[in-house]
């Protein structure tokens, strides 16, 4: 996960704690997070990004919607993370 910006970071994370969000659910959260709005510009070439690097996987609800789901190496990835974490911060 040390390749994720922040930014990306924040994006799994919200992933991992909803049950497959739409990436406008996802950026209803990230935006109450950061008290901003956050552009789609900026919200889907991330999510995309997530996907390329099979943290995350992309699914269909309809034509227009796309959902998101972590997935094993996501997960693990934020596991990780925390274990890292966890050595600086109690």
């Amino acid at each position: 996960m040390d390749d994720l910006t922040g930014f990306q970071r924040d994006l799994l994370y919200v992933i991992a704690g909803a049950d497959q969000p739409s990436g406008q659910d996802v950026k209803d959260e990230i935006e109450q997070y950061y008290s901003s709005e956050i552009n789609h510009g900026r919200l889907y070439p991330n999510l995309d990004t997530l996907v390329n690097k099979e943290l995350v996987e992309r699914g269909q609800l309809d034509r227009r919607t796309n959902y998101y789901d972590i997935n094993d190496p996501g997960q693990t990835a934020i596991e990780e993370r925390r274990e890292w974490e966890s050595q600086y911060v109690d």
